[in-house]
């Protein structure tokens, strides 16, 4: 029997709304850290987000694979990396998660099954089919997640890579964040579909389409009926939830394409308030409770923060360090 939010214990709804604010935390201090130069190359930050990263990635077990991408830190941080190392990375120190040489769009954490991100635009395509084809044949009994944003399924790998998974019956879930922009072109603009997923039946795998992706309930749900569609070896599935990124593309995208008030209704739709009023009116927690986890995350966030600008830069040799198999 598939696995819903009504089973979830209080434990539960407590660790999916911290991090949440986690994500949320680390995001609104790093664009700070950017705007101060701390930050040395592009980010891409996934305020806004949190609700369709957490209510993916907290479902998948730890043995199971996450291919990443650009927009990355919510998921990575979902999948349960130290934010310590994490922030170090970002900030290119040698006590970094990847030693400094990752940073933003590149961070891995084979310890929790985070394959990494990519900094290529649906570059984690190929590499999950190849991972969930090993998964079969391996019989590791593990499933992997793709995730991309919706501007990646108008690559051509995409297409590529759902027929083969199709064909070979995958453990592979192929997850579209939809924030209704690649960059600056809206969906409508470059998409006859209206929903993602339609895509799906094109490949006749199983297409599950989350409207209210800022529900990370409904994101939950929809997950683990994915899950256990592929984990019990029926192939692969396509999910798309919708939310939307409050700040623009990247750093350096001032967003001058969206209204400022398409912005601010969405900004109405926050899903870390959503989820909050949620486990208030249905008595899971307290103001209190609620108060404490925001508190411990904000004080996680700043022993990053100091973590990282202690640390020293790594050495320039440490690039030619861990580049081939032992």
């Amino acid at each position: 029997m598939v696995k819903t939010s009504k089973d979830l214990t209080k434990q539960e709804h407590l660790e999916m709304y911290e991090l949440m604010q986690l994500i949320r935390d680390f995001d609104m201090e790093l664009s700070k850290l950017y705007s101060r130069g701390l930050v040395h190359g592009m980010t891409h930050y996934s305020v806004g987000e949190e609700a369709a990263n957490v209510g993916a990635i907290y479902p998948l077990r730890k043995e199971d694979l996450m291919f990443s991408n650009h927009r990355g830190h919510g998921q990575t941080i979902a999948k349960g990396i130290e934010i310590d190392r994490m922030m170090a990375e970002i900030l290119g120190k040698e006590t970094g998660q990847c030693k400094g040489r990752g940073g933003s769009m590149h961070i891995y954490d084979l310890e929790h099954g985070n394959m990494g991100c990519n900094g290529i635009v649906g570059g984690g395509h190929g590499l999950s089919t190849g991972a969930a084809l090993a998964q079969k044949m391996k019989k590791t009994g593990n499933i992997v997640i793709c995730c991309m944003g919706d501007g990646a399924t108008n690559e051509g790998s995409f297409h590529e890579c759902l027929n083969m998974a199709s064909n070979w019956d995958l453990p592979l879930i192929f997850y579209v964040i939809n924030n209704k922009y690649g960059i600056s072109m809206a969906q409508e603009r470059c998409m006859r579909v209206k929903e993602i997923t339609e895509r799906a039946a094109s490949y006749r795998i199983k297409g599950i389409h989350v409207p209210d992706g800022n529900d990370v309930l409904a994101v939950y749900d929809a997950m683990q009926e994915a899950i256990e569609h592929t984990r019990s070896g029926k192939g692969p599935v396509l999910v798309e939830a919708v939310s939307y990124r409050w700040f623009g593309h990247s750093a350096s995208d001032a967003g001058k394409y969206r209204s400022r008030e398409e912005v601010a209704e969405w900004k109405l739709k926050d899903p870390n308030v959503k989820y909050k009023n949620y486990l208030l009116e249905n008595g899971i927690a307290t103001e209190e409770e609620l108060k404490e986890i925001e508190d411990r995350s904000k004080a996680t966030i700043d022993d990053a923060v100091e973590f990282a600008k202690e640390s020293p830069f790594a050495d320039v040799a440490i690039a030619f360090q861990d580049n081939y198999a032992d």
